[in-house]
């Protein structure tokens, strides 16, 4: 390719040099010929005009070039140049042999003109002198201006055409060498074992290859995170579907083995709990399987805050209200946007109530505030639960987590949906501990730009 492209290049500009050259050795050629014309009228003007009056044509003698040749002398081309002078009645005064039968030139004024003699065709310029009025022509063969063409470019370009099939095998070698890091690459990432974390390392690689392996091994430890998640996700999910899937079987054979309707009522009631137990969780872990995809299928958006706040504790207040809970939620009137993903926002806070309202007794407190600052929004759940001990608070993040002594029927994934909300928002969380004397306060500070 690279070759192609130099010829491809090289060939239109040959030709318009070649062109170029031509057109400028032509003006020189003429104007050698007019040169020549005015030298020979300075002589006969030196001579005098009345030396050459009366007298038959003078010849000039012009040896070929095999006679020049064969006397060993240095080849002059003389045969191919020559020149006439003509009297005013258009007779030969003066003229070399080899343009003796160019006939006269009545022209009445200098000009150039091409004329044929023979196989060759002449290059002529007259000139008519001004003061003896005579007549003098000089000219050249053409071919002997090609041969001086040919020969200039036979000597430029002949060492390209001989260097080109040289500077194909260099530049052919020098590709090669150039792309050997490659090949490297391709071996290493051919014999690299499925889940290895080792980073791909190419000994004195190239500068321009380092930001390609930076990029390479950043996107595999990328891509190792995300299925060492997925691999721990899909073994997290197996084990917590079991329990409520044995337990459906259990009550399920149970109603098999009985006659008893009180039985039969009984274990399917069971059955019919454990598979609302097993759509709630199933519900949970899609919330946040869509969480871990939601921000590469959208785009971020402003997002109103006490919007959402408002339609969640519509959402949650037939559950408030039958656990006698307060719930203090200090509504504004002005809006607080930020930039984000609406969906992650909603499940955000709805796991953030759906906990506290799981741990909070009856009767309890919780508070809901939402603040606006100048570079972040801060949402704040508040509650006089039983709270989490500062030594544990690290590790309740983690999917299927559950503190000691939790009542309800949570399975550990809330607080793991909330941090993965989180993430995607670049927003920080902080267990602290509740200003209600007792319980947990969860601080969620979200950039108003979404990165």
């Amino acid at each position: 390719m690279i070759i192609g492209l130099l010829l491809l290049c090289l060939v239109p500009l040959g030709a318009f040099s070649f062109r170029r050259t031509s057109a400028e050795m032509a003006q020189l050629s003429d104007a050698r010929l007019a040169e020549a014309a005015h030298t020979i009228a300075a002589i006969i003007q030196q001579a005098g005009v009345d030396t050459f009056v009366g007298r038959e044509g003078i010849l000039v003698p012009v040896r070929k070039r095999s006679e020049v040749r064969a006397a060993g002398d240095v080849a002059t081309n003389e045969s191919v140049v020559g020149f006439q002078v003509f009297d005013r009645q258009g007779r030969l005064v003066l003229g070399t042999a080899n343009l003796m039968t160019l006939p006269a030139t009545p022209d009445d004024h200098s000009a150039y003109h091409d004329l044929k003699k023979q196989h060759h065709v002449w290059r002529a310029f007259s000139y008519v002198d001004p003061a003896s009025q005579y007549v003098i022509r000089v000219a050249d063969r053409y071919d002997s201006r090609e041969e001086i063409v040919h020969a200039l470019w036979l000597e430029h370009g002949l060492p390209f055409l001989l260097g080109l099939p040289v500077l194909a095998l260099l530049v052919g070698w020098a590709v090669a060498r150039g792309l050997r890091p490659l090949a490297s690459l391709t071996t290493a990432l051919s014999l690299r074992e499925p889940g290895s974390r080792e980073r791909i390392v190419l000994p004195r690689a190239p500068l321009e290859l380092r930001p390609v392996l930076a990029a390479l091994n950043e996107q595999l430890a990328r891509q190792e995170d995300a299925l060492e998640r997925e691999r721990r996700f899909s073994a997290d999910v197996a084990h917590e579907l079991r329990t409520p899937l044995a337990s459906i079987m259990l009550n399920l054979e149970s109603a098999m083995e009985t006659v008893d309707l009180d039985e039969i009522h009984d274990s399917v009631a069971g059955a019919h709990g454990s598979a609302a137990a097993l759509a709630h969780r199933i519900e949970q872990l899609l919330a946040l399987a869509k969480l871990e995809v939601g921000a590469a299928s959208s785009r971020p958006v402003a997002v109103d805050l006490l919007r959402i706040a408002d339609h969640v504790v519509d959402e949650f207040r037939p559950v408030i209200e039958d656990r006698g809970v307060q719930l203090a939620f200090a509504e504004r009137s002005d809006a607080v946007l930020v930039q984000g993903y609406e969906p992650a926002l909603v499940a955000l806070l709805r796991n953030l109530l759906e906990n506290s309202l799981r741990y909070v007794p009856r009767g309890g407190r919780i508070q809901l505030a939402i603040t606006h600052g100048r570079q972040e929004a801060t949402l704040e759940v508040i509650d006089d639960g039983p709270g989490i001990p500062v030594e544990r608070r690290h590790a309740v993040f983690a999917r299927f987590h559950r503190e000691t002594g939790s009542r309800g029927e949570g399975y550990g994934l809330g607080l793991s949906i909330v941090a993965r909300a989180a993430s995607l928002h670049r927003a920080s969380i902080e267990l602290l501990d509740s200003p209600l004397g007792r319980g947990l306060r969860v601080r969620v500070s979200i950039p108003l730009v979404c990165p």
